[in-house]
């Protein structure tokens, strides 16, 4: 596997837990958020960014993931042919 496809995999990996993290981090801070005294709509406005970030992230490093995968997976085959 090429340093690029390692580099690649690691970096799909970070993105995931990154996702994972802001998931994590949410109900803490948003009670952080919640004391600057904000209306409900801009807090509900907040936290659906956040969570789409989360899911985003989440998604972004588990297709890189997986394409990565799939990549090594179709070059050895080729190669055992």
């Amino acid at each position: 596997m090429s340093e690029k496809k390692v580099f690649q995999l690691i970096w799909g990996f970070m993105l995931v837990f990154a996702g994972m993290g802001v998931f994590f981090k949410i109900p803490q801070r948003m009670t952080q958020i919640a004391s600057f005294e904000q209306s409900s709509f801009e807090l509900m406005v907040i936290r659906y960014c956040l969570y789409l970030l989360g899911v985003l992230l989440i998604w972004g490093g588990g297709k890189k993931i997986y394409n990565n995968i799939r990549q090594s997976n179709d070059i050895d085959t080729e190669e055992n042919e």
